[in-house]
């Protein structure tokens, strides 16, 4: 039981820590690249109001939102879970996709953009969170 509880723990605080990541990444960018007078970018129905007047430049940040997301909360996830990382890691990543997916189909968004960010944004994040924890633990065991 008490592995379970840490497992779900490790998948919990790398689901908060990414959403972290995700919204920061969301409220930077509005600041850097503005979006059209009057849309709010943390609100969905603002955006799918506003969806044709947002041009390639307003998609920068959500796409390095949701991958670095999904990058941050797989890797927390791992380096919490001693028992089963990688399982931790693509709960997580799971998770997250399907928020892509679910945002997909709620946001208005171009084809080319939506493909990028599902195809790029979500599991190969999660891998390279893997691959990421893999070399962490291999320099540790390596500098002992």
């Amino acid at each position: 039981m008490r592995s379970f509880l840490s497992f779900l723990g490790a998948v919990l605080v790398g689901l908060i820590g990414g959403s972290i990541v995700n919204m920061g990444l969301v409220i930077v960018g509005g600041e850097i690249i503005p979006p059209p007078p009057g849309v709010d970018v943390t609100d969905p129905d603002s955006l799918s109001a506003a969806a044709g007047l947002l041009g390639p430049q307003h998609f920068i940040f959500p796409f390095f939102a949701h991958g670095g997301g999904t990058l941050a909360g797989c890797l927390i996830a791992c380096l919490l879970e001693k028992r089963d990382p990688r399982l931790a890691a693509l709960m997580v990543g799971c998770f997250f996709l399907a928020g892509g997916i679910i945002n997909a189909f709620m946001i208005p968004a171009p084809a080319w953009f939506l493909v990028l960010d599902i195809g790029l944004a979500y599991t190969p994040m999660a891998l390279l969170a893997l691959w990421i924890h893999r070399r962490l633990q291999t320099d540790a065991r390596s500098s002992q």
